[in-house]
């Protein structure tokens, strides 16, 4: 799914061969911060709930899919480097807080303007981001998306 994403983004970016609309562009920044969102939901649903393909969307499943808070999960995000996750977590979670902003100024900002190359190196943040996530240990994506899901209390 996180392939289908990418995808979109970079065809996003790519539309218009000679001068690509910003509505595209701004689009493609949105899909390529949503990507790897959607990554992390789709994870901890796997991981907390189970598979896909042995419970497929079940209440709990999509319980904890639509858990994964955009302002929490970023506020997560910056604190990581705090614990001991391993450097691809690092990366990703630097990732999200970079593309999240970029998709706040995309989606929000009327005088956002950003370039191809700009608009493709994001979505090549993104996708670097997933397969730095994927290449970390199962333990350790299990500790880093219930980081990013609750609130730790003292």
């Amino acid at each position: 799914m996180s392939q289908d994403w990418i995808r979109t983004a970079r065809r996003l970016a790519t539309a218009t061969p000679n001068r690509p609309l910003q509505s595209d562009l701004r689009r493609a920044v949105s899909t390529a911060y949503y990507a790897l969102f959607h990554t992390l939901a789709r994870d901890a649903a796997n991981r907390l709930v189970g598979a896909e393909s042995k419970v497929p969307h079940s209440p709990a499943w999509v319980q904890v899919y639509r858990a994964l808070d955009h302002g929490t999960a970023r506020t997560a995000c910056e604190q990581v480097r705090r614990q001991s996750f391993s450097p691809s977590l690092n990366a990703c979670a630097d990732a999200f807080v970079s593309l999240q902003k970029e998709r706040h100024k995309a989606d929000y900002d009327p005088d956002y303007r950003t370039s191809r190359p700009e608009a493709l190196a994001l979505v090549t943040q993104a996708e670097s981001a997933i397969t730095a996530f994927n290449a970390a240990d199962a333990t350790e994506r299990r500790a880093f998306l219930v980081h990013l899901i609750f609130n730790r209390r003292r």
